[in-house]
């Protein structure tokens, strides 16, 4: 997900179809992206967050879970 601080050009503009299509209640969207990946249980979490912090996100400007299910 983009940073909070950082502009999410994409969610402002969902945020305004929303309006205009009339659905309220909604005060804000943040648009970021998802990666699904199949791992076998020797990949540890740590290896998971490089991954997903050198790899996958950009640090800079995003933040980023990684979640095993």
């Amino acid at each position: 997900m983009p940073k909070p601080e950082i502009l999410d050009v994409q969610g402002q503009a969902v945020h305004r179809a929303l309006v205009r299509l009339g659905i309220s209640g909604i005060s804000d969207v943040r648009q970021g992206k998802h990666f699904e990946l199949e791992v076998d249980d020797t990949v540890d979490d740590e290896t998971l967050h490089k991954v997903a912090g050198e790899l996958l996100a950009n640090p800079v400007i995003e933040d980023w879970v990684v979640t095993r299910v």
